[in-house]
């Protein structure tokens, strides 16, 4: 089995646990909420890429490919995909919002007994503006109402220097 879903005692619709069998055997916990933002489930993808990430085809043979190797993932959600590569020797920072830190932190703790390297959790500071581009300005051989673009750049800072001058 590699993945089922296990009641918490909580109301299961407000509170799931997320099972993930690995190849040895043994079970990654992952504490999901019945409701939320995208980032409070385990999705399939995340599944599919942490099994990926245990096949002899992206390991190789004798040590596995992500021991010692430092991981970070972006937008962890429940942290799935950068706990199982914890669990196969990485050091990994798994970052999200404000609202999935204490979520992805009891996921931390939850698994950290199968941990052989490293993990932590850290803010996701998005620091980039958004435009999204208007329709009437799209190519127009690809035109869609379902097609989104959007230009990205990075936030301007602004530098202040502070200086302390006590008084004599």
């Amino acid at each position: 089995m590699a993945a089922s879903l296990e009641s918490s005692g909580e109301d299961p619709l407000r509170n799931f646990v997320r099972v993930l069998e690995k190849r040895d055997g043994t079970v990654l916990r992952l504490q999901q909420y019945g409701s939320g933002g995208v980032g409070c489930v385990v999705w399939d993808a995340a599944i599919v890429l942490s099994k990926y990430l245990e096949t002899p085809g992206f390991a190789g043979d004798g040590a596995h490919a992500l021991s010692r190797r430092s991981v970070l993932e972006l937008g962890s959600g429940t942290g799935a995909v950068g706990l199982m590569a914890a669990t196969l020797g990485a050091d990994v920072i798994v970052t999200d919002l404000e609202e999935l830190q204490d979520l992805l932190k009891m996921n931390i703790n939850m698994n950290k007994h199968l941990v052989t390297g490293s993990v932590q959790a850290k803010l996701l500071q998005l620091d980039f503006d958004f435009e999204k581009i208007p329709l009437e300005k799209h190519d127009e051989e690809y035109r869609s109402e379902d097609i989104h673009i959007l230009y990205i750049r990075k936030k301007k800072s602004v530098n202040t220097c502070l200086s302390y001058h006590p008084l004599k």
